[in-house]
């Protein structure tokens, strides 16, 4: 497109050529640059894009898009380099129409589901998925474990981002189309939501799960949280809110689109048969998942009896109450990282009636202190023991991590501490008795660590599966 039709109705002062100025992508990464790219100089949490200006001159960048006031030497020294500077008022709203409209607005050609919540959001989405393919409907599913059409993992080169920003998302919903794909259920994170991701995806249906402790430190508190969850309601044409959250049904109570409700015992006014229900992986939360994955589907043509018949078909995504083989003890990977999703799982993991059981979990460092003492309690008085150890502690020590968990104990002699994670599930693991279930909490699917400022492979499932057959080797 010319980068004229790209800026028609949108504000903006140009300063250079704009006449035959032609683009073809578009990035806020000076690593994509290319020279038909429109070069997004925006304003991040870690890094300025004002700096790598002459670094996107000297790539051939087709323009410069700016949402701030900059000296007008620096902009004339800009032009006489050869450079196209735009001004706009919000670069992150101008890069969400310029990759709409360069990826041909693909998300008008499909029917989205986009899924919000501070937990469950992976479950649901694939929940959804794995209904609408039983029902022979071809459908993305895309969120924080990569994009899956019809429950096949597709590999893209995107971030690792729960929500793709705008520059990525948009050419994969492309790709999805070009592929047969009529239905997308998507994660729409608080961060995604705030930061204008899916302005140009409108939703068909919008999902409210819950609202609990995460990301505040992000959002600067709860109330601004919520405000960034509230988003998708003017980005969806109808809401599906848990009924049984406080939270989110104060939420939507002025949304001004329709609204319909789920709980664990109801979707859309329907109530499942226990024996169905019994189909579900265990856990009360996700009885709730499943319910919110039927109410979608049935608010999207499908029977309610169909829908729960097909319970049977719903499974897990992977890092989610995720059991490895079985070598002589139970061994739970799950992605619980917050107080509820903790205590969700956790009970689960106690209705499976264990001789004892471990869990062993810690807390991601540089955000969201509070929730620390929260999880530390609840993990005490569900569990016989609990061994604390790192989760993602960044910058932060990690044995500074373990104490601020430590302050919601009550008995701190009878908590197992190792920082060193592998240490730690190997730890676990091998003072465990026949019989007990070990849940390993906090990073589910990932597949590495971030300690110090250094990206460490490191898998939960892995570790655990070495430490199991090391047990079988020592008992043989």
């Amino acid at each position: 497109m010319y980068l004229i039709e790209l800026l028609k109705d949108w504000p903006c002062t140009i300063k250079g050529k704009w006449r035959d100025v032609s683009v073809e992508t578009v990035t806020e990464h000076p690593e994509r640059i290319t020279e038909k790219s429109l070069f997004f100089a925006r304003k991040g949490a870690q890094f300025d894009g004002l700096d790598s200006v002459c670094r996107a001159i000297e790539m051939g960048a087709a323009a410069i898009i700016i949402d701030r006031t900059v000296s007008e030497n620096k902009l004339a020294q800009w032009c006489a380099r050869g450079a196209t500077i735009v001004t706009v008022p919000d670069c992150k709203k101008f890069l969400s129409h310029c990759s709409a409209q360069l990826a041909g607005e693909p998300a008008k050609e499909l029917t989205i589901v986009a899924v919000t919540g501070t937990n469950g959001k992976t479950t649901v989405t694939h929940f959804i998925g794995q209904l609408l393919t039983h029902f022979g409907v071809k459908v993305a599913v895309l969120g924080t474990t990569g994009c899956f059409i019809n429950g096949e993992k597709v590999e893209e080169v995107t971030p690792q981002l729960t929500t793709l920003t705008a520059e990525y998302l948009h050419p994969l919903l492309r790709k999805c189309v070009d592929r047969g794909v009529t239905h997308i259920a998507l994660e729409a994170s608080s961060l995604g939501l705030e930061m204008d991701r899916l302005m140009h995806c409108r939703a068909a249906i919008g999902v409210y799960l819950n609202i609990g402790e995460d990301h505040f430190d992000e959002h600067g508190g709860k109330k601004s949280y919520i405000q960034a969850k509230k988003i998708l309601t003017t980005l969806s044409e109808t809401l599906l809110v848990n009924c049984e959250d406080v939270e989110c049904m104060n939420l939507v109570k002025d949304a001004g689109v329709p609204i319909q409700l789920f709980g664990r015992n109801v979707a859309n006014g329907f109530m499942p048969s226990e024996e169905l229900v019994s189909m579900l992986p265990p856990g009360e939360h996700n009885r709730l998942n499943a319910m919110a994955a039927a109410s979608v589907v049935n608010m999207l043509g499908f029977s309610e009896r169909k829908i729960f018949e097909a319970f049977d078909v719903l499974t897990l995504p992977e890092g989610r109450m995720q059991r490895l083989p079985n070598l002589g003890r139970e061994v739970y990977i799950d992605y619980a990282h917050t107080p509820d999703a903790l205590l969700a799982v956790l009970q689960a993991m106690k209705s499976l009636n264990p001789r004892k059981l471990i869990c062993l979990f810690g807390c991601g460092g540089n955000r969201d202190k509070q929730k620390r003492p929260l999880m530390g309690k609840i993990a005490e008085e569900i569990c016989d023991v609990v061994v604390l150890t790192s989760d993602n502690p960044r910058s932060e020590d990690p044995a500074v991590i373990v104490e601020d968990i430590m302050r919601g104990v009550q008995n701190p002699s009878s908590i197992l501490v190792e920082v060193d994670r592998k240490k730690a599930i190997h730890q676990a693991i091998v003072t465990s008795d026949p019989g007990d279930i070990i849940l390993i909490a906090g990073k589910g699917h990932e597949k590495v660590q971030f300690v110090a400022g250094v990206e460490l492979v490191m898998s939960d499932y892995e570790e655990a599966l070495s430490a199991l057959k090391q047990l079988e080797t020592v008992q043989e």
